[in-house]
């Protein structure tokens, strides 16, 4: 009976990779066997079109007054003058079946390739007693109130917990207030705000053992979302106090300041020193990107990644873990946060032509993406300016960023959303081994990592 049901699962796994192949290829031929050789024009004349609407965007950046309004208009323009070449051909209907037909690709070949019999990463849980004295930071400005609207204060105070409620109108130094709750017998460390502050008060869970406790109550809530929990109701976050189990994650480090998420150099780390940034991100960016991107201001940057060097980008993102960069819908997530390497993001564009390779080429040359458990950033100036988890710094150059593995014990509700599971890459040779396979010989070997 097992034999036969494991013939039948690989049997669906085979038809799922040829109906993958099939349907990527009839997208391909589509236009062709449709339109004849003004189909063949149109799709050269539609790559053409997108590799425009790419430099026009860099324009738009990197450019300011008339010259930015003139790529802002071509922008718009190139897409809604290829809609209309189709739609006069009256082969519009061709692209968005070709569109379905590439969807249908990738959900098959996904479909598939998920069928090997590959396991997700599975983070291990420990189990540990509930705490007896924890402790928690709230922020109530953080994520435009959620502290107060979720009545997280006194929902912790009911469970035990002695609450600090941080001033709004002052700047209070957390890691201080932090340092003082472990002094004063604390055996948890709490923060519902965001994820800068968190981190600061992770460092001080992190060198003293303890656990540390995430609320979602910030705007975003990056390393809440990579740790699975409940980003909709922050109080959720709270039944860890009494029904929890612990994570061990990786925490970074660049110098001494601690990140949960990431730390921005060049581009991004000088936008956010704008003064008004907090109210108006896009104004900001448009502001400072110009000079930015044509090297105008702000010093070179030189990365180091573990003996690998990454010359003159424009931005160089330093991660605690590295982010999923093949699966758009799952962009900008980490699929573990224990792997105890950093992950590496560097971009180097210089002119429309690269800008449309970026965008275009599965393998841009102005891109680099790589893991290390070392990287250091330098600069040709004494100081540079950091984005660390969204928060403004200057630093002294060079910058040293480290991974500490496993160093924080996260606890989180053992009830919570979870993190989706990753789809597997499309890998187009090995779904042409499975379309080809005749037996069970196709699968690989199951695989668990912690």
């Amino acid at each position: 009976m097992g034999s036969a049901m494991s013939e039948w699962y690989h049997h669906r796994q085979r038809w799922a990779a040829r109906a993958a192949l099939a349907a990527a290829a009839s997208a391909a031929l589509l236009p062709l066997v449709a339109g004849g050789l003004t189909g063949l024009l149109l799709l050269v004349a539609g790559l053409a079109g997108l590799a425009l609407t790419a430099a026009a965007l860099w324009w738009v950046l990197s450019r300011r007054g008339p010259a930015r309004l003139a790529a802002a208009a071509l922008a718009v323009a190139a897409p809604v003058g290829l809609i209309t070449l189709f739609a006069t051909a009256n082969l519009l209907w061709v692209v968005f079946v070709s569109l379905l037909l590439w969807c249908a690709a990738v959900w098959s070949g996904r479909y598939a390739l998920r069928s090997t019999g590959l396991r997700p990463v599975r983070v291990k849980e420990y189990r540990t007693p509930p705490p007896q004295r924890p402790f928690l930071l709230l922020n109530p400005r953080s994520g435009g109130g959620k502290v107060g609207k979720f009545a997280l204060r006194e929902k912790a105070e009911a469970l035990g917990a002695r609450v600090v409620l941080l001033d709004p109108e002052q700047h209070q130094d957390v890691t201080a207030l932090a340092r003082a709750a472990v002094a004063d017998g604390a055996d948890l460390l709490g923060v519902a705000g965001g994820d800068g502050t968190q981190a600061l008060v992770a460092a001080v869970a992190a060198e003293h053992g303890l656990p540390f406790l995430v609320i979602a109550a910030g705007t975003r809530n990056h390393f809440a979302m990579d740790l699975g929990l409940d980003r909709d109701d922050p109080s959720r976050c709270l039944d860890a106090l009494t029904d929890g189990v612990e994570l061990r994650v990786d925490l970074g480090f660049a110098e001494d300041r601690p990140f949960v998420n990431n730390a921005s150099f060049g581009v991004y780390g000088a936008v956010v020193q704008s003064p008004g940034y907090r109210e108006d991100k896009v104004g900001a960016a448009l502001e400072r990107l110009p000079e930015l991107l044509t090297r105008q201001s702000g010093p070179r940057l030189t990365a180091s990644a573990d003996g690998t060097t990454i010359a003159d980008p424009q931005a160089v993102l330093v991660s605690n873990n590295p982010y999923r960069m093949d699966d758009p819908f799952g962009f900008g997530r980490r699929e573990r946060l224990n792997s105890g390497r950093l992950g590496v993001l560097a971009v180097r564009v210089d002119s429309a032509v690269e800008a449309a390779e970026l965008l275009l080429s599965p393998r841009p040359e102005g891109l680099t993406v790589l893991t290390a458990q070392h990287v250091v950033v330098q600069a040709d100036a004494p100081h540079l300016e950091v984005g660390l988890d969204g928060e403004a710094l200057t630093m002294p150059a060079p910058v040293h960023c480290r991974i500490a593995r496993r160093a924080l014990r996260v606890r989180v509700p053992r009830d919570r959303p979870g993190v989706p599971e990753a789809p597997p890459r499309l890998d187009w040779r090995r779904l042409r081994k499975l379309a080809a396979a005749v037996s069970r010989t196709a699968a690989p070997s199951r695989s668990w990592r912690t």
